[in-house]
């Protein structure tokens, strides 16, 4: 059986995340809803120690490079999600949310997310160079520089808008708990059944 590594809470590693709102409404065509994303992961990067790489705000989905210092991939991606939804909500017009069962609480993103490990420098600037294509991809700007909600101009320039990036994308233990955590999930008996 092939052992799925997407979603996996994997200590020392960059991670390419991917969350999609529900039924893909572009919520991010909305320039306040941007900014309330924005401010909601600067403030969970304060309180959870994140390395943030680089990310991209398209109209109708999001994608990060994470590295969690405590590599709990899953628990912080449902957190920015709990939390940004709150925000976008507040934020949002004219868009209809769907409503749960119980009619307690809306909906905003797809319940699922795709977290992907990043294990080789190829991987890493393959994912960072798709993040800042996309805009530009998707024929919304006609050059990556000129879109407001990504990491370009931080990534390339140290500007610090609309969100600052980490420069120095790993801890100081990161390759330890890595192996650790690859021991543990198998990774050298998949690495043979893939070669």
């Amino acid at each position: 059986m092939v052992r799925k590594w997407s979603n996996q809470n994997l200590p020392g590693a960059l991670h390419f995340v991917t969350g999609n709102f529900l039924d893909r409404i572009p919520v991010f065509k909305q320039e306040a809803c941007c900014q309330s994303f924005i401010e909601t992961l600067a403030t969970l990067l304060e309180d959870w120690p994140c390395k943030l790489i680089a990310y991209v705000l398209m109209p109708d989905h999001t994608h990060l490079i994470v590295n969690p210092q405590d590599g709990r991939i899953r628990e912080f991606t449902g957190k920015l999600k709990s939390l940004s939804a709150k925000a976008i909500i507040k934020t949002a017009r004219g868009v209809d949310f769907k409503i749960d069962s119980d009619g307690s609480s809306y909906q905003v993103w797809q319940e699922s997310f795709k977290a992907v490990p990043l294990w080789s420098a190829w991987m890493i600037w393959q994912k960072i160079n798709y993040i800042h294509a996309n805009p530009v991809k998707a024929k919304l700007v006609s050059s990556a520089k000129d879109y407001r909600w990504s990491s370009f101009q931080a990534f390339y320039s140290g500007s610090e808008k609309p969100l600052k990036v980490d420069q120095d994308w790993w801890w100081t233990d990161d390759s330890k708990k890595l192996s650790k955590a690859m021991k543990e999930l198998g990774w050298r008996s998949y690495e043979k059944r893939n070669k």
